[in-house]
């Protein structure tokens, strides 16, 4: 099955184009011009992924994220934002807010189709035969239903904080420096930079701090991160 879609473009010029390079790379476009439209095309239908402008008329992008991934159904739909704003502090913004991917206009048209890819990949990686939950510290990682839960109450996390902790889960009592996060959870692209790791450290801190588990996601000093009950 094709993957779908939902490009969100005020832009038509910029929407046209994204159209016509998805198209011919096999993919389903739907395209709509502001965020109220797709919001209404998200009340009928789930996308695969979602490529959302910042700069929106009415309801910008990051409002629109926030109202995303408020809702259960919508929540690990995977965002790329597309901006013209390049300063650091606004990718750290986006990124803040749920974005999986942050890229700067003007784009090249292979390098957005290499994101996407990359994106998918991480969204929907092979699992182990055979495992179907991780449990540490009373949390419980459901993979195939992609849930995570402590003691029947469900903690909500994006598909990069799950990713995170599902890794982490797998290998805990370990250190880890920012560049083998990179490479074990957002796998094999180049455009993510380090500083990344630690906008979906503070996110998962917080998804884990509703039930007391923050601390399980510790600090080396001059090292990284490492998950431990110790």
């Amino acid at each position: 099955m094709a993957v779908r879609i939902l490009i969100i473009e005020d832009d038509a010029a910029i929407r046209d184009m994204l159209c016509f390079s998805l198209r011919h790379s096999g993919f389903v476009c739907e395209p709509v011009s502001d965020a109220e439209q797709g919001l209404k095309w998200l009340a009928k239908q789930k996308p695969d992924l979602i490529l959302l402008d910042w700069m929106l008329p009415g309801v910008d992008g990051i409002e629109f994220i926030r109202r995303l991934r408020a809702q259960d159904l919508w929540s690990e739909i995977p965002v790329i934002m597309l901006t013209a704003k390049g300063q650091s502090e606004d990718m750290v913004k986006g990124l803040s807010v749920g974005a999986d991917d942050y890229v700067n206009k003007p784009f090249s048209p292979p390098e957005l189709i290499a994101r996407i890819k990359a994106i998918l990949r991480r969204c929907n990686p092979h699992e182990e035969q055979g495992r179907k939950q991780l449990e540490f510290s009373g949390l419980i990682l459901d993979i195939e239903s992609h849930r995570v839960s402590v003691s029947g109450q469900r903690i909500d996390l994006g598909p990069t904080e799950f990713r995170l902790l599902h890794f982490f889960m797998k290998t805990p009592e370990r250190a880890y420096s920012r560049s083998q996060l990179l490479d074990q959870v957002w796998g094999d692209t180049v455009y993510i930079e380090e500083r990344t790791v630690d906008v979906h450290i503070r996110r998962l801190r917080k998804a884990l701090a509703l039930t007391g588990h923050e601390n399980l996601v510790q600090t080396v000093r001059g090292v990284g991160y490492r998950f431990s009950a110790n």
